[in-house]
């Protein structure tokens, strides 16, 4: 398949939308949950989530999208509370009371699947793909579906994005301000909720928390402004939904849910490898060039310090020496090149002497430090 069917395919194009409006949604709400350090928040609702998507089947026998991500909508709700019980409650920390109500929910989750599946009157065929996610079988009223409850939250958090701003750095500072913070709390948990939940067809409960968390992690890198990192979260998001329904559909066997996880994570990686300001190759260039700067103002320094003990006198000094005293630094020649293109140092026969440059320079070092 051409990767220009996009435009032309009804499946790709619904299933790229699809993503690409997950991706949105996710990613938004998703930053708030990484700001204030509760990325397994989203981990513990989509797992949360399998126990009701079961259970509204049982309930209602329909196999109906709405009616099975209410389920999973309530379900997560009622894990994210018990979470929070949990923690105010008990000494439990918050990771732990996570990862018990994971594997609570998930396990029930699991049961309760495998007693439909053994109905004579049912069939899990509907059901599996909220486990692992089937982003090719999103039709277009699943679509109309997730805009239906993802839109709404983007439009809240647009509403309240003042008091959301301060519930994620400073909520204490926030109830002084008069602020409902306890009710942000929930209003944010439901948004999340709904984020989640939109998402459990396309990508499923075991890789959705990802959709959550990786968009606002690669944003992260690239900005310290809340805005900037919501839109380039949202936008990493729709990114890696649409170029992972692409690729899955270039290429056999190739699920989409998965494959978007994966383009996700290469953009997370690519992030902190690349970003300008907290990149990995951006921090060891910085921190090469500062070390470099480093060692040429102690070979800088070791010049004057050895100028002062000839009283003024213009006597050189081999490299030998300089080396001997900047033990540790290393680069010293590669500093009185540098040095020498400033013209702070000359050459003569016997070795290296500082310029009258060089000298006011160093004394300005000098300066300085004791100051």
């Amino acid at each position: 398949m051409n990767p220009l069917d996009i435009f032309t395919d009804y499946t790709l194009r619904t299933v790229s939308l699809g993503a690409a409006l997950l991706g949105i949604v996710s990613g938004g709400l998703g930053s708030f949950a990484l700001l204030r350090k509760q990325s397994l928040m989203g981990d513990a609702m989509s797992h949360a989530a399998l126990p009701g998507i079961a259970l509204a089947f049982l309930f209602t026998g329909s196999k109906a999208p709405l009616v099975l991500l209410l389920g999973a909508a309530i379900a997560g709700w009622l894990g994210t509370w018990f979470v929070m019980q949990v923690i105010r409650k008990t000494r439990v920390s918050q990771d732990s009371a996570m990862g018990i109500v994971l594997s609570v929910f998930f396990g029930l989750g699991l049961v309760l699947l495998t007693f439909i599946q053994k109905l004579p009157t049912a069939s899990q065929a509907g059901l599996d793909k909220f486990l692992f996610g089937q982003a090719a079988t999103l039709m277009e009223k699943d679509v109309i579906t997730m805009a239906v409850l993802g839109l709404p939250a983007l439009l809240l958090m647009g509403v309240f994005w003042k008091e959301l701003k301060l519930l994620s750095f400073d909520r204490e500072y926030g109830d002084t301000l008069g602020f409902a913070m306890q009710k942000m709390d929930l209003l944010l948990t439901a948004m999340l909720v709904v984020a989640i939940v939109i998402g459990l067809q396309t990508v499923g409960v075991v890789l959705m928390s990802a959709m959550v968390v990786a968009p606002a992690a690669a944003a992260r890198q690239w900005t310290d402004r809340m805005g900037g990192m919501v839109v380039l979260a949202s936008l990493f998001g729709a990114i890696s939904g649409v170029s992972g329904a692409v690729l899955s559909a270039t290429m056999e066997n190739l699920p989409t849910g998965p494959t978007i996880v994966v383009v996700l994570s290469v953009v997370v990686f690519g992030s902190m490898i690349f970003a300008p300001r907290r990149g990995l190759l951006f921090n060891y260039v910085r921190s090469r060039r500062n070390s470099q700067r480093l060692q040429v103002r102690a070979v800088l320094e070791d010049l004057y310090m050895l100028s002062l003990q000839h009283a003024g006198e213009k006597r050189p000094h081999p490299v030998q020496t300089l080396r001997a005293m900047s033990w540790g630094h290393g680069g010293v020649e590669r500093s009185l090149r540098e040095l020498e293109e400033r013209k702070w140092v000359t050459q003569l026969p016997g070795g290296w002497v500082l310029t009258t440059a060089g000298e006011l320079q160093a004394q300005q070092h000098a300066g300085e430090e004791k100051s």
